[in-house]
């Protein structure tokens, strides 16, 4: 069942609930509208877990007993495994095992982001499930894009001319780069012209390296690391000059607004202080500045061709950034 297929016919959700498809903006929506449906807010907090599969020692040990608990004072209690496509093969074996055997009244969601009739092994678990399981499908869409540009431009209270709208329902970008288009190009007030498209769009500076950019700056390194190992994939020589960019650009943004006197950025990056001044603040001048200089060095050390392994670079300087930059800061006795 596609996403907004899901919203619109309000399906019965049992025991098993698989998100699939290939979009995160929507699986994170379609997460928000089961738990919508399954429980009120003030039942999550005893009611819900949400586990970072990947990230989750005995996985399918830990999922189990959580499923199997008892609802406290609700109906039911719900379970999400998040990031289930980056699990390997025998987890994947032994979080299917447990999600044949939910118990009755409780709700496991899996979050498995591969397209629905994609052949791989171990199968992905909507195929794995077929009728068994309620599936959502998150898969983009010129539709689905369109529809997502209406109603971003309606929470915003913006409006957009038709060639806009459609330059972006038929554009290969992801729905969080069109969402952060949108945003940006809303703090103008007018009309969003497919002129003012074509001139701000992070869709023709290739999204995927800033939602590197930005996982690595938030303290998500595994999944920066995905992200980079995509877009390597898909070009093993070319990748590393659009996430190097990004990433200098995003900590030298970062690192602007870290600044003792509280830097101001650019006009067209103004409409980025709200996600990245909350970071600045944890990060603190000083990571920030190390961050961007490496990043810098790192643009430097691509584009000159002074490095045979660009992958391996962009993961050396991804972990450098993690643990030095990204990462809690330590504190000492003395403080």
């Amino acid at each position: 069942m596609k996403y907004y297929d899901f919203l619109d016919k309000a399906p019965k959700i049992d025991g098993l609930v698989v998100i699939e498809g290939t979009d995160s903006v929507l699986a994170q929506r379609a997460l928000d509208a089961l738990l919508d449906r399954l429980m009120p807010l003030d039942m999550r907090a005893l009611n819900l877990e949400v586990i970072d599969g990947p990230a989750t020692d005995d996985l399918a040990r830990t999922v189990a007993d959580s499923v199997a608990a008892m609802p406290f004072l609700a109906e039911r209690r719900v379970v999400a495994v998040r990031g289930c496509e980056r699990l390997r093969a025998q987890p994947r074996r032994d979080l299917w095992a447990v999600a044949e055997a939910v118990p009755a009244g409780n709700t496991l969601v899996l979050e498995d982001l591969f397209p629905p009739n994609k052949k791989t092994k171990p199968e992905p678990f909507g195929v794995l499930a077929g009728r068994k399981a309620l599936r959502i499908d998150t898969t983009v869409t010129p539709d689905t894009r369109e529809r997502y540009v209406h109603e971003t431009l309606e929470r915003l209270g913006a409006k957009a001319e038709p060639r806009a709208i459609a330059a972006m329902a038929e554009s290969d970008a992801d729905l969080g780069a069109i969402g952060n288009d949108l945003e940006k190009l809303a703090l103008t007030g007018t009309k969003i012209t497919l002129a003012d498209l074509e001139r701000e769009s992070l869709a023709i500076e290739d999204p995927k390296a800033w939602h590197y950019a930005g996982a690595l700056v938030e303290g998500r390194a595994a999944d920066a690391l995905a992200i980079a190992f995509e877009l390597f994939a898909n070009d093993p020589r070319g990748a590393a000059v659009p996430l190097v960019s990004a990433l200098a650009t995003e900590l030298g943004l970062i690192w602007e607004l870290a600044r003792p006197n509280g830097g101001d950025l650019p006009g067209r990056h103004k409409w980025r202080e709200r996600i990245l001044l909350p970071i600045a603040r944890r990060i603190g001048e000083r990571r920030a500045r190390y961050g961007y200089t490496a990043a810098v060095r790192g643009f430097e050390a691509v584009v000159t061709g002074q490095i045979d392994d660009p992958r391996g670079m962009i993961e050396l300087l991804t972990a450098d950034i993690a643990s030095k930059v990204t990462a809690p800061a330590r504190r000492t006795a003395a403080s």
